[in-house]
């Protein structure tokens, strides 16, 4: 029996956003009410130290003062540990912060969360996905099954037609 939270039905574009709380890489608790006012990017990723996690988020953390300067910000949340985020954000030079979805809490309120099958084993691990949400709570955009490359340019975009 899980004790896992149900997925909820993912959010679209125009729908409220769903409420969530998370443990960032710092120790901070981040919810959606905190970025009341101001647009955020909140992208899902597999892992922390795999190839396509790391360009991801390498491409975010290159765009940043472009997010910034257009008052939004960047979260990535992933279901490794705080400390396995750490050494990824030291590693990498990731200014931005990450959450530790450890109980998947986050993953499932935005319906990120597929089977998947590695080597013969089926686990469940999260689709990689992102999120716009503008200052009222509103998704604005919602992008699943990215695929990297150009991906944050087309995150960028949507940023600067809010």
């Amino acid at each position: 029996m899980s004790t896992s939270p149900k997925a909820q039905p993912a959010p679209r574009e125009g729908d409220p956003a769903p409420a969530f709380e998370g443990r960032t890489t710092e120790g901070q608790t981040v919810s959606l009410a905190d970025f009341a006012g101001h647009p955020f990017v909140l992208y899902f990723y597999p892992r922390n130290d795999t190839p396509g996690c790391t360009t991801e988020a390498r491409d975010f953390q290159a765009d940043l003062p472009t997010f910034e300067s257009l008052g939004a910000r960047v979260v990535g949340v992933s279901n490794d540990d705080a400390t396995s985020h750490r050494k990824f954000c030291d590693k990498q030079g990731l200014s931005f912060p990450l959450i530790a979805d450890t109980d998947r809490t986050v993953s499932h309120a935005f319906d990120v969360l597929r089977m998947k099958n590695m080597f013969g084993k089926r686990f469940e691990g999260i689709e990689r996905s992102t999120f716009l949400i503008d200052g009222d709570g509103v998704v604005r955009g919602a992008w699943r099954k990215v695929k990297i490359p150009g991906h944050v340019d087309e995150v960028l975009e949507a940023v600067r037609n809010l």
